[in-house]
């Protein structure tokens, strides 16, 4: 196995970052959940107003999305044994216990884990403009906010956001449906065909040389200059992290009816990809709400972009950066490409998550292709960053691995033929 570190203070770990070496870093500032639960800057009260806030849009969701049938934007869980026999040959180890996929690759509307956040957070921005206006009450059928009217009002505000893709989709897609004009701020290692989606949707899209950093500060100064401009801003946003925390707490009703049991002598370890770490940090504070200190969650990271990891061990937080490690930031997985973490993440999941570990692009590749062949799923590169994780902990008993995939349902046939294949030149496969 990859270098293991349970110290922050071990000077070999910087050592093999600044390497692009694969390392598992086990949280030694980690606290008990309880215990520290007062001290964060989100409450389980704000995790529920914002599940009841999602509830009031289902009207609204359900009449513009048909394909959401019930107004609920959620995805599945469910075993994957085949791809599980695979990890199992390849790495010549047995892994214990049961392996899921948490599907955020099939969520509604734009497929991926930024639907959470992304769309909560604007809807928010809408419900609060309306009420303000006296156009709605939280009494009303949400339904309604589909007319005209409403959209007329609406196309007076400004949304805006900085993207490397998939955030950029989320804010793009729900706010052009809602009536809000929209900037997108998009760092140059974003996809194409995520520029060319929301551009279709009538986004406007403004590209930067720089990465992800660059595009965000771009956006939140360009945002400040227009009074009727909202900015969604990725590295700060607690609404951002609310709506990921709502997937955290839905989970158990999902384990439930796979008859999986989460308790003391019943393990869950959850793998989620980390770019700034928004996502993965609301998901990871909704599931130890539910599930305390007996859900363990690791985020992965690309070599070239342990931006989290960094922010953690040297307890710098979002004031240092990647580059600083002589680190380039530049890995396939697009949506894992930040040089910065976000700071509301780090400083809520400094004493939370239970570990980091890093995964060098070839092995995404390793897994996409894997999992093509062994369960006819496709997922963007940066979704299998967590796959690792089950290998690390794969000798545990009684355990339950969840390796959360975090998009790919709206990538394109030509794009999905293109990871194959770079995964069969890799594997120099013919």
């Amino acid at each position: 196995m990859n270098y293991v570190f349970k110290s922050r203070e071990d000077p070999l770990l910087i050592s093999k970052i600044k390497t692009l070496e694969e390392v598992m870093w086990i949280n030694d500032h980690k606290m008990k959940f309880k215990d520290i639960l007062s001290t964060l800057p989100i409450s389980y009260e704000d995790v529920i107003d914002a599940e009841a806030r999602l509830q009031r849009f289902a009207p609204y969701i359900r009449k513009e999305f048909p394909e959401v049938k019930d107004g609920i934007i959620e995805s599945p869980v469910h075993e994957i044994n085949k791809m599980k026999k695979r990890l199992e040959c390849d790495y010549s180890r047995k892994i214990k216990g049961t392996l899921l996929l948490k599907r955020d690759d099939l969520l509604p509307i734009v497929g991926s884990v930024k639907a959470r956040g992304g769309i909560y957070e604007v809807l928010k921005h809408a419900e609060k403009l309306a009420i303000e206006n006296i156009m709605l009450s939280i009494d009303d059928d949400y339904s309604v906010l589909s007319e005209e009217r409403y959209k007329k009002f609406f196309s007076n505000f400004t949304v805006q956001v900085g993207s490397t893709g998939n955030l950029g989709l989320s804010i793009g897609i729900i706010s052009a449906k809602i009536g809000f004009k929209v900037v997108v701020h998009m760092s140059k290692d974003a996809k194409r065909w995520k520029k060319e989606l929301l551009r279709s949707k009538g986004v406007k899209i403004v590209e930067y040389d720089g990465d992800f950093s660059v595009a965000i500060e771009e956006g939140r100064k360009r945002s400040k200059e227009d009074p009727n401009s909202y900015f969604v801003d990725d590295e700060n946003s607690k609404d951002l992290f609310l709506g990921y925390a709502v997937g955290g707490i839905r989970i158990k009703q999902q384990l439930s009816k796979l008859n999986i049991i989460v308790d003391e002598d019943h393990p869950l370890y959850v793998y989620l990809p980390c770019g700034v770490g928004g996502s993965p940090g609301g998901i990871t504070f909704g599931l130890k709400l539910i599930y305390g200190d007996n859900v363990r969650c690791f985020f992965a990271e690309p070599t070239h972009s342990p931006a989290m990891l960094l922010a953690l061990i040297t307890g710098l937080f979002d004031k240092v950066s990647v580059n600083d490690f002589g680190l380039d930031n530049k890995t396939e997985a697009d949506g894992l490409a930040v040089g910065r973490a976000s700071s509301l993440a780090t400083r809520t999941m400094n004493n939370v998550v239970d570990g980091i570990f890093t995964v060098e692009d070839k092995r995404l590749y390793t897994f996409l292709k894997t999992s093509v062949d062994e369960e006819n799923i496709y997922l963007e590169p940066s979704a299998f960053a967590g796959f690792l994780g089950p290998i690390y902990f794969s000798e545990i008993d009684n355990i339950s691995h969840i390796c959360w995939a975090t998009g790919g349902s709206l990538v394109p046939t030509y794009e999905r033929k293109r990871d194959y294949e770079k995964a069969l030149s890799l594997l120099k496969i013919k």
